[in-house]
């Protein structure tokens, strides 16, 4: 049996050295899928139903939950216990939640995983990863992330390491050399042999890595996380010193110091607001898959709703990912029209490249056999340029600005018309000898020009539009001529278009500096793409970032939010933390609409929520220095947390909420939900006052607190609720109905007396001033509020 982790003990087998046009047999792979030598890395990347349901039962709260039970149950205070059921329905509401989440991705994800050509008998099969095998022979392409630990066996690969050095620069690799699963097949051909799998290689590692689990919380998760680890460790001593304090300093009895005790715990706990939290993100993740989008990781969510630079590259976003050959135009002396096509068709059908410029080439040209057998050259985009040498000929083919060097000028009038009109132009060259490295040839002779164009996405306009609308400002990265993908920009509609610049000469301080300059940026490398979202971020920017080449690795793995296009590269699917998997960025509106959807709701509802919790906590702490007791019971708060926290808050969940969202999530809700408590604070407090000056019995006192309490509540929750719609006006109204009505017809149960003339002044008093002393407090919070965003704005642009 294998062992989850990875470490299992294997059955040896006989290590193979097949031919790369043949590979294993069948039979020699099912054996070593029967002896664990298979590419399973071992440990489930997504929680096991086991593991959902006991994350969701085994909680630190609901262990404190089932304390606080046990006591009320040890003093006979049953009815006390309701606040159990919600407990147990919150439970169960988030492990089925879950569980269809997992279902749901299950599906989709199987969809997308990732695949390799393997050769088996000398039959070519498109596998997945972890069917592989030791001893296969694998095809790698240009695109290709490399599944396994490999010897490359024929051909010759350009391969980028970036996931396990940390260095961007390409690496050559011949017959004979070492591949390294998590790296990615930049350009080239070749056939490898898998020389380590599963545990043994690079593979679980770095696809771990490169796909960024669970373990990377979001900003608003951490900031939660830190509010009830704080939480957490004030409960005990607030509780034992209230509960020591009220029966043997005020002589209230067991029973009501254990059930007003437990009150007070069961009121600073915030067990709704991380169901509502983990909730709303597990339906955010369910809505993408429906709308064919593979989530990665769950804090992209939140940092959807936060984009404001929207990164894109030309190809795959504002063209569809084909070209078209519009024209070959001789240059050299003597060479004629079909003499130019004739040899462009030779050199595109000679190498091994197959991008979108290489399928072009082929589809248009016929292979004239001029190049048959040539050394190659293979493209990159590092260098931009790819190189055939045959029968004494040496032929480059690449940017014409990069080829020609310091001659660029010669061909300024011939390109001037085409690159205004969004045309890419590639220079066919003949040279002594091919270049050795990455740099361009001394001596050259032009031979031809091909013109060729991209095709603009029907719907990108309509999307661009959009996030002008939003406030979302949209950089085009590409490494074709800045002119060129300026004007495609400009017939997309992306706002400032003419503001181009070409990175090809600059250093990387100058890259930096022009990224909020400019907004198409051309001839850039892999590199350079990394430099702009970083420097975009430095800035205070969120940042978005869509690719589908390899080329976008670097930059996809530094964004914010990473985007990649279904029908690119394995590499950049990888990567990413969200994968279209129709490759339609018109799906971009409505992906970003439910990040901003999600993160709005649970941003209002938690100011619902933390105002019980400022409550109780305040008041809790204020009493262990007052002799006074605690006023509610736990079914007292159950009532206040059903009616005016949660149902509210899971029904304004699913309202559509679409603004873009600012701020530092736990500051912003905690300037929100002060107001509220702190006006339930001040008023509780002064009803207990009022209560001693009147010498009232503590039944009155507890009744008036939780009818002020459920009042307030409603008054905050009318905030929250504007501005008013049908619904939330008819929502509102029902719930304010529903809390008085539960309080009369439920008084004996919860513990309500009928208040006496004197309580019922005291409960108008406050009931009167509450709402001027809310608004004053909302006020306040919105100076202070504004106060931080323009000190936050003023320190960045210092």
């Amino acid at each position: 049996m294998r062992r989850t982790d990875g470490t299992d003990k294997r059955k040896p087998v006989e290590r193979l050295q097949p031919d790369p046009a043949l590979g294993i047999t069948f039979a020699q792979a099912a054996q070593r899928t029967a002896r664990g030598w298979d590419n399973r890395s071992g440990a489930p990347l997504s929680k096991t139903t086991w593991q959902i349901i006991r994350d969701n039962v085994f909680t630190p709260f609901n262990l404190l939950f089932c304390v606080l039970g046990a006591c009320l149950f040890a003093v006979g205070s049953y009815h006390n216990m309701m606040f159990l059921g919600i407990v147990v329905c919150n439970t169960l509401i988030g492990i089925i939640q879950e569980l269809r989440v997992k279902r749901e991705l299950s599906k989709i994800t199987l969809l997308a995983s990732p695949t390799a050509q393997v050769v088996r008998e000398g039959r070519e099969l498109r596998l997945p990863v972890e069917e592989l095998v030791l001893d296969d022979v694998v095809r790698l392409s240009a695109g290709c992330q490399i599944p396994a630990d490999a010897v490359l066996l024929e051909g010759a690969l350009e391969v980028n390491e970036a996931l396990l050095t940390g260095e961007a620069d390409n690496v050559a690799k011949a017959a004979g050399a070492k591949l390294l699963s998590g790296s990615f097949v930049v350009s080239g051909r070749a056939a490898v042999r898998l020389d380590a799998v599963g545990p043994d290689a690079f593979a679980a590692r770095i696809t771990r890595e490169a796909k960024r689990t669970s373990k990377n919380r979001s900003e608003m998760m951490r900031s939660l996380d830190r509010l009830l680890r704080w939480i957490g460790l004030a409960l005990i001593p607030v509780a034992v010193v209230l509960f020591v304090k009220q029966y043997t300093l005020l002589h209230t009895g067991l029973e009501y110091a254990v059930t007003s005790t437990v009150g007070a715990v069961v009121g600073m706990i915030p067990e709704g607001l991380y169901l509502l939290t983990s909730l709303a993100l597990a339906v955010g993740v369910l809505n993408l898959a429906r709308r064919r989008t593979l989530v990665h990781e769950l804090s992209c969510i939140e940092n959807l709703a936060r984009v404001d630079v929207l990164c894109l590259d030309k190809t795959g976003t504002l063209t569809e990912s084909s070209m078209e050959v519009l024209e070959a135009l001789p240059l050299a002396e003597g060479l004629d029209g079909p003499g130019l096509e004739a040899l462009l068709g030779s050199f595109a059908h000679s190498g091994s490249d197959d991008n979108a410029t290489a399928r072009a080439l082929k589809e248009r040209f016929a292979d004239g056999g001029l190049l048959a057998g040539a050394e190659e050259v293979a493209f990159s985009s590092a260098r931009k340029w790819s190189g055939r040498r045959a029968q004494g000929r040496c032929l480059l083919l690449g940017a014409p600005e990069v080829l020609m060097g310091g001659r660029r000028k010669e061909l300024d009038g011939l390109l001037a018309g085409p690159l205004s009109r969004g045309e890419r132009a590639l220079l066919l060259a003949q040279t002594d000898a091919l270049p050795a490295g990455d740099a361009a040839p001394q001596t050259l002779r032009p031979l031809g020009l091909v013109l060729l164009s991209d095709k603009i996405r029907p719907e990108a306009p309509a999307t661009l539009t959009y996030f002008r609308e939003q406030g979302v400002n949209v950089k085009i990265i590409s490494g074709d001529n800045p002119a060129s993908v300026a004007a495609i920009a400009r017939r997309a509609g992306v706002p400032g278009a003419e503001r181009y610049i070409d990175l090809s000469p600059l250093a990387d301080e100058e890259v930096a500096a022009a990224a909020e300059r400019y907004t198409v940026f051309g001839r850039v490398t892999p590199e350079q793409k990394r430099i702009l979202v970083q420097a975009l971020k430095a800035a205070g920017h969120t940042v978005a970032m869509t690719g589908d080449g390899v080329n976008d690795v670097l930059a996809l793995k530094d964004a914010d939010c990473s985007v990649a296009m279904a029908s690119g590269s394995e590499a950049a699917q990888q990567v990413s933390q969200l994968v279209l998997l129709d490759s339609d960025f018109s799906a971009m509106p409505a992906i970003v609409n439910e990040g901003r959807r999600v993160i709005n709701n649970i941003q209002r509802s938690a100011a619902l929520f933390l105002v019980k919790n400022i409550l109780s906590l305040t008041l809790s702490l204020v009493l262990v220095f007052v002799a006074m007791p605690y006023p509610f019971v736990p079914l007292q708060l159950t009532l206040l947390s059903a009616l005016t926290i949660g149902v509210p808050s899971f029904l304004l969940t699913l309202e559509p909420c679409y603004t873009k969202v600012r701020g530092k999530f736990m500051q912003g809700v905690l300037l929100r939900a002060l107001p509220g408590g702190l006006t339930d604070v001040l008023c509780i407090l002064g009803v207990m006052g009022a209560s001693c000056l009147f010498h009232l019995p503590q039944a009155q006192v507890s009744t008036i607190c939780t009818l002020l309490a459920g009042y307030i509540g409603m008054l905050v929750l009318y905030h929250v609720c504007k501005p008013f719609n049908r619904w939330r006006r008819a929502m509102w109204v029902a719930l304010f109905i529903a809390f008085f009505a539960c309080s009369v017809i439920g008084a004996k149960l919860l513990g309500l007396v009928w208040l006496n003339w004197i309580s019922l002044g005291i409960f108008a008093f406050f009931a009167v001033l509450a709402p001027f002393l809310l608004l004053g407090l909302m006020k306040a919070a919105g100076i202070i509020h504004h106060r931080l965003r323009r000190g936050k704005n003023a320190g960045r642009a210092v």
